[in-house]
């Protein structure tokens, strides 16, 4: 497989230095250098592209920006992984769902690391594309993607595999969910939002009983009027969530 990428900067050296990785690299493709940010958007719209190796501090257009106008756009957007000299982008980066996020000085061990992550997701989507229609498969993006018994979920930058029969209960918070697992300490943070799995996740399997909180069915333990229990932590039934909450409890009470 061959990803085609393109490199911008507005620093010539740093420009130069990720054009020769790209080129050292046997499954990337260099479809072109640029060392403003509106001057490659221009070139997205006229090629495919897959992977951006995109500075974030340049003039009129910076990585951020763009990155933006291109999760707007939704058809076809290329990924990003992000070539900066400033840490403080890092959460910035995340919500714009980058593949990487790289911090000058970065050697070529680093970056083939980044490059290998846009390897994996072009296989995963070649993979979804490919699965032929009597498998069933939903057609959701990668990274919250259900195949099987899977759950795909981005957990910094990138792809982790969660097996729906270890999911305890998902938590919401305001920006992030956090997916409680069974054998684990701590749970797994990724930054979606509960109404998006709700819709994703089988519903014979789990079901949303409060506005913070979905849970798998089959790891409740106890019940109570307005609670249930899932190990050692009680979940509280929602007031608009109880009517749903009881129809299930009905074919088993």
């Amino acid at each position: 497989m061959t990803i085609n990428c393109i490199a911008v900067d507005d620093e010539p050296l740093a420009l130069g230095l990720v054009c020769s990785f790209i080129e050292r690299t046997p499954f990337l493709n260099l479809a072109g250098r640029y060392n403003s940010a509106v001057e490659a958007l221009r070139a997205i719209h006229t090629q495919k592209i897959d992977v951006i190796f995109l500075d974030i501090q340049m003039p009129d257009l910076n990585g951020i920006e763009l990155a933006r106008v291109l999760d707007n756009s939704k058809t076809n957007r290329p990924r990003i992984i992000f070539t900066t000299a400033y840490n403080q982008f890092a959460l910035e980066g995340y919500k714009v769902d980058a593949l990487d996020y790289l911090l000058k000085p970065f050697n070529y061990e680093e970056f083939l690391n980044a490059a290998h992550k846009a390897l994996a997701y072009a296989q995963l989507v070649e993979k979804s594309n490919t699965t032929p229609a009597t498998a069933s498969l939903p057609s959701t993006p990668p990274e919250d993607h259900i195949e099987d018994e899977y759950l795909f979920l981005k957990v910094e930058y990138q792809l982790v595999r969660i097996a729906l029969n270890d999911i305890l209960y998902i938590e919401g918070l305001k920006d992030y969910v956090k997916v409680w697992l069974q054998n684990a300490d701590r749970p797994t943070l990724s930054l979606t939002s509960l109404k998006s799995l709700e819709e994703k996740l089988p519903a014979k399997r789990f079901m949303r009983v409060h506005r913070s909180f979905i849970v798998s069915l089959d790891k409740i333990n106890s019940i109570t009027r307005n609670a249930l229990q899932i190990g050692k932590v009680n979940i509280t039934v929602g007031d608009q969530y109880k009517e749903a909450f009881s129809k299930f409890l009905s074919k088993w009470v």
